[in-house]
């Protein structure tokens, strides 16, 4: 579903509660921060559908607020079914929210305050878990007390005369005591080397975009002060994301209640180059282009026109520039000299995270990031890491989304995920089964009866295993009965298909491909599949017969107990809700 852009929910009053505030990093403004907003008076509504607002608003607000209360509490699977209630809520309600001003106010505010809370923890396991906020160079050094070693900035001048980039570098004290902080400090120096380690990991991609921008190489390091090269951090004013942007603006990242492309490093870099290139065109001077990401562009031209001077170092000096915006060039400018002098500011031995490599593949249907997990093979981590732009730990059910997934993993994935019907795969899971393993044990792990998973694998009992090494878990969605259970039906006397499928509300021909028929015809006493069971091909079992149990990677819930080929147990699943989907279509 198509909603408006979200506004800064944690601003506004409104009948919710405000979330809590959790850790976060301190981070300067994006550009649009001072912005103002033009808002328009909402048409007048009738008592029935303000009543009708106010209710689902009330509903909506229940089920936050005791999300909000099993955070606190630390029951995090708990608070992130009630977060996926309370937006579901909205979503399932049949109402045009994006035309309702009061819904689509409510729906934003909802949607950003779970966000804050989801965006400010890791995901691990099946639920949140709160992280510590690390903080940037830049929140480092607002703390700082800079003088100026003259020492440093002759060192600085001298090593600045060969020092080759495409951005015009120039040494002063401002700059001098940035380098002095961040060479000569334990705080400086850490915030550092953290966030240069991680710019490996997107290092390529952010340069490639900018050179297809036509953007000077060297203004990578903007991320430096904004983030620390980290895609979901988040600042108390609402910016977020690497390049940190505001919840409104028109930077062309799309924002709703499954995705926030703020988050997503590549679509976030390429709007951060337009914008930083637009400023230089409205400026015509690169710092200044810098001092307008950081304040607006709006104001640093009328701080030229109060002054005249269409300099930045102008501006600093006649105080015509807030605090934080002064702090800003300098300190990006000093990141760059220290970051092409590796050796002279003990930079030598850094250990760059690897570069990001994945292989994608487009969705149009919601599905687990657990279950991509289980399907490629890795920690559900890894994958979380691969789509920081996801909210809801799923990809979104109504719209095309470009799932990353492990190099080397699609075809896997492609193979797996044609097994497991559409409307399933927010729900069910993935098992590799090790050496011992059974039906039943992986049924106590996963709290699903084992007469549900011998269904929708189409096993002749709970104990048939023979060429299996891996099953699919119908796990059910929070508050809903399994979707597996009175999913067989023993056919009557009189029975036929169309009488079958007209009870059950399914096709003549669903019936016909779920239970491998050839013509209308049922004998009494028939068991007949009324739902879909995982599809399962015999080439599917063939080639299952043929692997180890005990392979590596086997089991990515809870570790194997022992060695390869031990028994292992599944991770438990945690709650979520969802309405169904189509039937698989091929992308």
């Amino acid at each position: 579903m198509a909603v408006q852009r979200l506004l800064s929910a944690l601003a506004s009053a409104s009948l919710l509660l405000c979330p809590m505030q959790l850790p976060a990093l301190d981070a300067p403004q994006s550009p649009t921060q001072n912005a103002g907003a033009q808002t328009t008076a909402p048409p007048p509504v009738s008592p029935a559908i303000r009543q009708r607002d106010q209710q689902l608003i009330l509903n909506v607000d229940k089920a936050y607020m005791n999300g909000l209360a099993n955070y606190h509490d630390g029951h995090i699977s708990a608070a992130k079914a009630n977060f996926d209630y309370a937006v579901d809520l909205m979503l399932s309600s049949g109402i045009d929210i994006k035309n309702d001003p009061e819904l689509s106010d409510e729906f934003d505010r909802i949607v950003d305050a779970v966000n804050t809370l989801e965006v400010d923890a890791l995901k691990q396991g099946n639920g949140l878990a709160p992280s510590p906020a690390e903080e940037t160079p830049a929140a480092a050094a607002n703390a700082a007390t800079f003088t100026v070693d003259p020492t440093v900035r002759a060192e600085a001048e001298a090593s600045l005369k060969t020092t080759q980039s495409d951005f015009p570098l120039v040494m002063n004290d401002y700059v001098a005591s940035f380098i002095n902080f961040f060479s000569n400090t334990r705080a400086g120096h850490g915030t550092i080397v953290a966030s240069l380690n991680r710019a490996g990991r997107y290092k390529a991609m952010i340069q490639q975009v900018l050179r297809e921008e036509g953007v000077p190489q060297d203004l990578i390091y903007l991320a430096v002060a904004e983030s620390g090269f980290r895609p979901q951090a988040m600042n108390p004013s609402g910016a977020g994301g690497m390049w940190q942007f505001m919840p409104w603006g028109t930077y062309g990242l799309d924002r709703n209640g499954w995705v926030d492309e703020r988050f997503d490093p590549e679509k976030a870099t390429r709007a951060y180059a337009r914008e930083i290139k637009k400023a230089y065109a409205q400026t015509g001077d690169w710092y200044l282009a810098m001092a307008s990401y950081n304040w607006g562009t709006g104001n640093v031209q009328r701080a030229v026109q109060r002054t005249g001077y269409a300099d930045f170092w102008e501006l600093y000096k006649r105080n015509n520039l807030p605090e934080q915006t002064k702090n800003y060039v300098p300190e990006i400018l000093a990141v760059i000299i220290m970051s092409k002098n590796p050796k002279q500011y003990g930079l030598n031995d850094l250990t760059p995270d690897p570069p990001l490599v994945m292989d994608t593949v487009q969705t149009n249907y919601s599905v687990d990031l657990r279950l991509v997990a289980d399907i490629t093979g890795v920690p559900v981590q890894e994958i979380v890491g691969l789509n920081p732009s996801l909210l809801r730990g799923a990809t979104p059910p109504d719209d095309a989304y470009d799932l990353h997934i492990p190099a080397g993993t699609k075809a896997l994935f492609e193979q797996r995920i044609a097994e497991i019907p559409e409307d399933k795969r927010r729900y069910w899971r993935f098992h590799k089964l090790v050496e011992g393993e059974t039906v039943q044990d992986v049924a106590k792990s996963y709290h699903v009866p084992a007469s549900e998973i011998a269904f929708v694998n189409q096993l002749s009992s709970t104990t048939d295993l023979d060429g299996v090494d891996a099953l699919i878990v119908p796990v059910a969605p929070a508050s809903s009965p399994s979707s597996a259970r009175n999913a067989l039906y023993r056919t009557r006397g009189g029975d036929t298909l169309v009488t079958v499928a007209d009870r059950f509300g399914v096709t003549v021909e669903q019936l016909r491909r779920w239970n491998h028929l050839r013509s209308n015809a049922i004998p009494a006493g028939r068991s007949l599949y009324v739902a879909e069971p995982a599809r399962i091909s015999t080439a599917s079992r063939r080639s299952r017969r043929g692997s180890s149990r005990g392979s590596a990677g086997a089991s990515h819930g809870k570790n194997s107990r022992g060695t390869s080929n031990s028994k292992g147990t599944a991770a438990k699943p945690s709650a979520h809700a969802s309405s169904p989907a189509p039937k698989h279509k091929h992308k």
